[in-house]
């Protein structure tokens, strides 16, 4: 045992560590206590080959797809920026809260598909498997989502009346089918990429953006009101109550995958390490960029501008092309359209990635056909991967022209924010179960490798703003009353109760007492050796130079 190595993390889902420091590199995340220090086997377990650059990026690339490229301009079009603004900013600090909670769950049980299998641990069977078919459901129906905005893209160069969408619709469900049957190291490594190319792009944006509304480039566009307060003052805050509440859901949309860390842990090096400082930059990148762009694009295009609402669903209402265009740069249009379709693709990956880990977890607790545990030599659950792109083929329907693109994007969109928030709503829960439990059990608080510092008020805030927009989201449906809009909003809550009270009447669970909770099983500990370093090691550590320092601290 080397002195430098200060972390041992079980490899086990579901049995206890194992008794002796390993190194994570090429080590399998065995189901079988039994086999976690041994060679890994076909089918045998996931695998921590996911490093923090990649756990950084996962979450990043979720959060950046059509939420912000696409959805943030209906926003905007509904509410005007100024209660844009305020509802972003809302689900900004709800998402915060939970990323806190999720952060100390993870760090201390770094578990793969960590939003269902804290529910099972910590509260109720029933309800582990609730969370987990919700879950797989929402990120299931987001990967539709995803593949029908990239048949809109394409539109953008390719009519649809010479390549109809749903082919694709086929292609990108390939491509992203053939991606998350590599291994997560390859996946990780595909992914960090991606998200790396829109990072940057939304900073151009940004750039370009500010140097816009100052006068620095561009014309003027005759006739419009003046970019920067000309534009935003036309309207900051439209519709008033009904407008704000209106775009929650698409607010939440846009910040789903966030919680891919604590999916993801379970697949991470040194993860007591790498969780928090994910959890930390994701949310604070992720706020940054959604408030700047918002900002942006609310003081250079007037909110009631038609192309905004997308209504007909074409890329070309989407603000950053249209901010482009208005800022004198007519290749930005084209170069803005490759980007945002390698954003949809980026979030479509991780969707199908996170879905298929939650069925993969469903499956080892007993909730889910037997075969879908299947785990290859590589580390994939193969056979979770293939049913969650059957799911993700819904969008060869929704797309065909006879349904009308717009409109299905429209219902999707819909459905997986509802069924986000509820998966939000989960890990809030869980967390003070976690919590309770831990503190019923006599363990000491300090002893904790994360502490959210955000307790009680962060859980409790995140289920108070969930349940309220899950039960309010709806309400415009009703004057007058609309089947379609009341269909979109409350479809999901009925089967969420069915799931629930169905699991608990077939399988006759039981709510575990706080003193009976699982706290140990996958747990990750300390090594006993801590490595020491004296003063002259210390003083001769090379230092990273400032612009790596500001490099890490960007990306």
């Amino acid at each position: 045992m080397t002195k430098d190595k200060i972390e041992m993390d079980s490899y086990s889902e579901s049995g206890a560590p194992a008794a002796e420091a390993i190194d994570h590199k090429d080590q399998p995340v065995s189901d079988d206590p039994e086999k976690a220090t041994q060679t890994p086997q076909v089918g045998e377990g996931l695998q921590r080959n996911l490093q923090a650059r990649h756990l950084t990026m996962i979450s990043l690339g979720g959060t950046i797809g059509t939420g912000l490229f696409l959805a943030s301009g209906v926003s905007i079009n509904v509410a005007g920026p100024g209660y844009s603004m305020v509802a972003y900013c809302l689900i900004g600090t709800m998402v915060f809260c939970f990323m806190s909670s999720l952060g100390e769950m993870a760090t201390y049980l770094p578990i793969t598909g960590s939003i269902n299998a804290y529910g099972t641990r910590f509260f109720d069977p029933a309800l582990g498997f609730m969370l987990g078919w919700v879950y797989w459901f929402s990120w299931s129906i987001t990967l539709a989502t995803e593949l029908v905005a990239a048949g809109l893209i394409i539109s953008y160069w390719i009519p649809v009346e010479t390549c109809p969408g749903w082919v694709w619709a086929l292609v990108f469900i390939v491509v992203l089918t053939s991606l998350n049957l590599t291994t997560v190291k390859a996946y990780g490594e595909t992914e960090y990429w991606l998200s790396l190319i829109k990072v940057l792009a939304v900073i151009v944006f940004i750039i370009v953006g500010f140097l816009y509304i100052g006068g620095a480039v561009g014309t003027r566009i005759e006739g419009a009101p003046k970019p920067g307060t000309g534009v935003f003052n036309m309207g900051p805050f439209h519709g008033g109550f009904v407008g704000l509440f209106s775009i929650f859901l698409n607010a939440g949309f846009s910040f789903q995958g966030a919680e891919l860390v604590g999916i993801a842990a379970g697949e991470t090096k040194n993860p007591r390490k790498n969780v928090p400082r994910a959890i930390r930059q994701v949310f604070w990148r992720i706020l940054m960029f959604y408030v700047l762009t918002i900002l942006i694009i609310g003081m250079t295009i007037p909110y009631n501008d038609e192309a905004l609402a997308n209504t007909g669903g074409s890329i070309k209402s989407s603000p950053f092309t249209r901010v482009f265009v208005q800022a004198g740069i007519s290749i930005g249009g084209d170069i803005m359209n490759a980007v945002i379709l390698v954003a949809v693709l980026s979030a479509g990956n991780s969707g199908l990635y996170a879905s298929s880990r939650a069925l993969h977890t469903l499956s080892k607790e007993g909730n889910a056909p037997r075969f879908l545990g299947y785990v290859n030599r590589w580390g994939v659950p193969v056979y979770c991967v293939l049913a969650t792109s059957l799911i993700g083929c819904l969008a060869f329907i929704v797309s065909l022209p006879q349904i009308g693109q717009g409109e299905a994007y429209n219902w999707l969109l819909s459905l997986a924010s509802t069924t986000g928030f509820i998966a939000w709503l989960g890990i809030a829960f869980s967390h003070i179960r976690f919590r309770m439990a831990y503190k019923a059990q006599g363990r000491v608080l300090s002893d904790l490798p994360f502490i959210s510092n955000l307790y009680p008020f962060g859980p409790i805030y995140t289920i108070v703003v969930c349940v309220v927009i899950l039960i309010g989201q709806g309400y415009t449906a009703f004057s007058p009353f609309d089947i379609k809009s009341f269909l979109s909003a409350y479809v999901t809550l009925p089967f969420v109760f069915i799931l629930y009270f169905g699991n608990k009447f077939w399988a006759k669970t039981k709510i575990l007492k706080l003193v009976d909770v699982d706290l140990d099983t996958g747990r990750s500990f300390l090594d006993t050796v801590v490595p020491v370093m004296d003063s002259e090691s210390e003083k001769n550590m090379k230092k990273p130079s400032v612009v790596k320092r500001v490099m890490a601290n960007v990306f």
